[in-house]
């Protein structure tokens, strides 16, 4: 048990790792790695479902508020659907829930084909 604890803490490192290391700075008030600061909580819901950290919902929340313009909401989609399809065994399914069950609203959702030059 301990030792799949410690694996499954070092996959999620080694993903957030990864996701900062592509992450680049994008033409827009938010950064990739802001995107992936704040909503890096997610990842354990979005792979293996459960109960969604409240810290994921602050992220939620937090990107949310950053993003104020179309050029915004399109850079952060970009940089999330960077990171996502990066990280095996993501859920989309679970990923499209996090918005609502947040208790906010994303203006696109997020699945594997989203075209994040068509997002407002």
């Amino acid at each position: 048990m301990a030792r799949f604890a410690v694996s499954s803490m070092a996959f999620t490192a080694a993903v957030l790792v990864c996701m900062l290391v592509v992450a680049s700075h994008v033409d827009a008030s938010l950064t990739c790695a802001e995107v992936t600061n704040l909503l890096t909580p997610c990842i354990s819901y979005a792979i293996f479902g459960g109960t969604v950290p409240p810290a994921c919902c602050e992220g939620i929340k937090a990107l949310n508020a950053a993003s104020n313009t179309t050029q915004d909401h399109r850079a952060a989609c970009s940089c999330i659907m960077d990171g996502l399809s990066k990280i095996p065994g993501i859920n989309y399914e679970l990923v499209g829930t996090l918005p609502q069950t947040c208790g906010t609203t994303c203006s696109y959702k997020i699945t594997p084909t989203t075209d994040c030059s068509k997002v407002d």
